[in-house]
């Protein structure tokens, strides 16, 4: 059975949610339709001639990437331009194009927690918070019988988390009384007669964001047909979410040696650095594509490094005098997230068993060459 286009981009929200992208940034749908059944998704990082022309060849129906492809409102369509081209042979080849930007970006398990993993650095954080997670007190009443199964339930469709802890809860034991009226059908008691259930009151903290899938959840493994529960807003907040990663390296480097490192695990060529590949690298910051305006907040985080792309001549010599080392693997080193993506939407395919194909783009769009 192959996925529909909708079910496709449910996943890719999962993972990368429209809400905690950049304010105006351009993301979503951007061509085509997603009614329809997906035999194959492309995931690539720009979508440029060559990409649609693989997708073309690879037969697919939507291209997931992180780079828009319409950024400025369009006035007109002309064919005969490059770009024009490009839509032509998307629509005339019913490929659907999709974009997760700041969203990947931000989301927890994305780019930059990808780039950061890369490049062993550890315990990470966000240099520029943007959201923090909103949450809500859950509460449930549960047949004794049936704890363990509900509760099981609410914690693995993702609620419970406080800080770097799991599966948080708060359980006690009670009765709760009710009297089943006419065309009831009761788990427990009789029509008309008054039921003392022993029951577990169960409370736990929900992301707001995910608040209906955890109910859903909650639902389906409750036994009763009218069940007895309170969602509550709540004044404290969960998760910061930001750009950027900042953390200690795994095992001290010199800036030198990380220069290796990145060219390594981010397969690029050649890196620009800013100064001296003598000094010793601790705590590293990371940023996927244009991060060079967080110089100064990856600074007050304590980094010693900065690793982001397309950092401009006045910015490096604002680190250099602030004592601030960078390195520069420039815009393209976000094409980690081909392979990542790829994986992460294989995985939830097959999970529920779909049949839908998952490929990462093997076109280089790197437009810079190295002489």
């Amino acid at each position: 059975m192959l996925a529909k286009g909708q079910t496709v981009i449910q996943y890719m929200e999962q993972l990368a949610p429209k809400h905690v992208a950049e304010p105006d940034d351009r993301i979503g749908l951007q061509l085509g339709t997603l009614q329809k059944d997906i035999l194959t998704v492309l995931i690539a990082l720009d979508v440029n001639d060559e990409v649609v022309d693989e997708a073309i060849e690879l037969g697919a129906d939507l291209i997931i990437a992180h780079h828009a492809i319409i950024y400025r409102p369009l006035k007109q369509l002309q064919t005969d331009t490059p770009m024009g081209k490009v839509y032509e042979k998307l629509i005339k080849h019913d490929i659907a194009v999709y974009i997760s930007h700041t969203n990947l970006d931000v989301t927890e398990g994305g780019m930059n927690d990808w780039m950061a993993e890369a490049l062993a650095i550890e315990n990470t954080s966000p240099i520029h918070d943007m959201h923090n997670e909103q949450l809500s007190k859950l509460v449930v009443f549960v047949p004794k019988s049936h704890h363990q199964e509900v509760l099981d339930a609410v914690l693995g469709a993702g609620a419970g988390w406080i800080g770097n802890y799991s599966h948080c809860s708060f359980n006690i034991e009670g009765f709760g009384t009710y009297v089943p009226r006419e065309g009831s059908n009761p788990f427990l008691g009789k029509e008309g007669k008054m039921e003392r259930a022993n029951e577990v009151r169960i409370e736990t903290i929900v992301p707001h964001a995910i608040r209906n899938k955890v109910i859903q959840a909650m639902l389906k493994a409750h036994p009763y047909e009218e069940v007895a529960y309170d969602l509550y807003a709540m004044d404290l907040k969960g998760r910061s979410l930001g750009l950027g990663r900042v953390g200690k390296l795994k095992e001290p480097k010199t800036l030198a040696e990380l220069v290796d490192v990145v060219k390594e695990k981010l397969e690029v060529p050649h890196v620009r650095v800013v100064g001296d590949l003598e000094r010793t690298i601790r705590k590293a910051a990371v940023i996927g594509g244009s991060g060079g305006r967080y110089m100064m907040k990856a600074l007050f985080r304590g980094a010693d490094v900065l690793v982001t792309g397309d950092v401009d001549y006045h910015t490096a010599q604002d680190a250099l005098a602030a004592g601030l080392t960078i390195i520069d693997p420039g815009h393209n080193a976000e094409k980690i997230m081909k392979v990542k993506v790829a994986e992460w939407m294989e995985q939830k395919l097959q999970e529920h068993k779909y049949e839908t194909r998952v490929v990462a783009s093997r076109i280089n769009t790197e437009p810079f060459q190295f002489v």
